[in-house]
């Protein structure tokens, strides 16, 4: 029997609480899928407020979007209950690491 190729369409189930191990690694895949998962482990560069070079800018709003895609893929995949713990959290970088201490402590 052959296994269908898992899409882009078919995410993780919610996370409940339970089980964070099991979730965190479909998480993970799902996100590799997306070709997000940079965003967990790299910080956003700080440039000068008065950096006026288009390509530098254009390199920061790109990576402000990812990490929006990413930050908020992650939360999508939480029930209700640990949204509204989590969805205030400004980065998916400190979000998954907030769900790791959190959640494994």
């Amino acid at each position: 029997m052959v296994t269908p190729p898992v899409t882009a369409n078919e995410k993780p189930e919610k996370f409940t609480g339970v089980g964070f191990k099991q979730w965190q690694q479909k998480m993970f895949f799902y996100l590799t899928m997306l070709n997000l998962t940079k965003y967990l482990s790299e910080v956003c560069s700080i440039i000068s407020p008065n950096e006026q070079d288009v390509m530098t800018l254009g390199v920061l709003e790109a990576w402000k979007h990812g990490d929006f895609l990413c930050r908020n893929y992650i939360l999508n995949c939480l029930v209700n209950s640990l949204y509204n713990v989590y969805c205030n959290i400004e980065s998916a970088k400190q979000l998954w690491e907030s769900l790791e201490k959190k959640i494994q402590n």
